[in-house]
């Protein structure tokens, strides 16, 4: 396994990360950690069980208050006919959540299928588990989302699940309820697994968010996967959920989150508990001020860069997946390398100290791209910009 584990990528996210720690005052657009403070809610719960000492071991699935309230929210709020407190795994974060999910399922070989563009780790953990992501493109022109046909040429008898991001990271697309339909449908026909990672289920800008393990027959064969990382503000605080109705896949889940984390941090379920029982004003208040962000920096890029990056702005999640314009690149010189989209963010890093990713970090046919991260706040975003103006001066 030692050996293996060299076989495995660091994503591209973690390099540009040190090297925007060797830049003076840098704007870090690079990741995604919204500007926001918790809600009082959260760390309130935090503060009370520091003071009553609740800092020793807990259940490896979470605190039984805690399972209790995430059930109660994926009933009334996505949708999904959980029947029992015991479906839910509480993570260490929604990257936890993902492992354990992939790591249950997954088996030597088995093919999964999901989106390019896709977060790399995602990819990682399911190469992790010896299978083998098999990405199929989202086309910018139908809003980052797939085309269905196309999906369903990828599966093969080597198929065992599909990975559903939506919203997703980088693009923000949005799959549809039409387009979840569909997917559904592919699945229970050939008996297929379905990863539903919804860490961006509170940043959706117009219609409406479906959980594809609320549509009919789903949730049994559907894993679905939150964080409360990007709801709450708290990605420090690593606090994520997974609920499994089938028993086996559950037991095997319930061993890796035991060999890989024992229990998630005592005072973190606390402040979960504090925010799930608070009230809830703050995710619709985050998502009105990322909204003004999304379109503030979408239309600062369009007057600095002059159509040498260039895009829409997305449905959901807290992204800038813009596209580079090759014509730029090589009257600038930098269309000589390996990546394109390599090369122009380490310009655009040592040249404005703004952090941003190469699309290729993200899957192949992603090559061409940069991903901005528009959840910092308005300041930092409006700074970046003008940072920005000499290079594409």
């Amino acid at each position: 396994m030692g050996i293996f584990l060299d076989s495995l990528p660091m994503s591209g996210i973690v390099r540009i990360r040190d090297m925007m720690y060797t830049v003076k005052n840098p704007f870090r657009l690079d990741q995604g950690d919204v500007s926001f403070d918790a809600p009082e809610s959260f760390k309130d719960g935090m503060r009370k069980a520091i003071d009553a000492n609740h800092t020793h071991y807990l259940p490896t699935l979470g605190l039984p208050r805690l399972r209790q309230l995430i059930a109660e929210k994926l009933r009334t709020k996505n949708g999904i006919p959980v029947e029992s407190d015991d479906d839910i795994i509480v993570s260490n974060g929604g990257t936890h959540g993902i492992y354990c999910a992939l790591h249950a399922v997954l088996e030597p070989g088995d093919e999964m299928i999901c989106p390019d563009p896709l977060w790399p780790p995602s990819l990682a953990i399911a190469r992790s588990a010896h299978a083998v992501p098999v990405q199929v493109p989202v086309r910018e022109a139908l809003g980052f989302r797939w085309d269905l046909d196309e999906l369903e040429k990828a599966i093969t008898p080597k198929t065992k699940a599909i990975y559903i991001n939506s919203p997703t990271n980088p693009s923000g697309g949005a799959l549809t309820r039409a387009d979840l339909e569909r997917i559904a449908e592919m699945a229970k026909s050939r008996n297929l697994w379905v990863f539903s990672d919804e860490a961006y289920e509170d940043v959706l800008f117009s219609g409406e968010h479906v959980s594809i393990a609320s549509l009919p027959g789903m949730y049994e064969r559907t894993i679905p996967i939150y964080t409360m990382s990007k709801s709450y503000a708290v990605t420090g605080v690593r606090v994520g959920y997974i609920a499994i109705k089938d028993k086996v896949m559950r037991a095997r889940a319930a061993k890796v989150a035991l060999y890989t984390a024992s229990n998630v941090c005592s005072i973190a379920q606390y402040g979960a508990i504090g925010a799930l029982e608070g009230p809830q004003d703050c995710i619709e208040e985050f998502k009105t001020e990322l909204k003004i962000r999304r379109d503030l920096f979408y239309a600062g890029l369009k007057d600095v860069t002059k159509g040498a990056l260039s895009g829409n702005p997305p449905n959901g999640a807290f992204y800038a997946f813009v596209k580079i314009d090759p014509a730029w690149a090589a009257s600038k010189g930098l269309d000589k390398g390996e990546s394109l989209s390599w090369t122009v963010v380490e310009h655009i890093i040592k040249e404005s100290r703004v952090g941003c990713v190469p699309g290729l970090d993200f899957g192949p046919a992603s090559e061409g791209y940069i991903r901005f991260c528009t959840c910092r706040d308005r300041k930092e975003l409006t700074g970046a910009l003008e940072s920005m103006r000499a290079v594409f001066a």
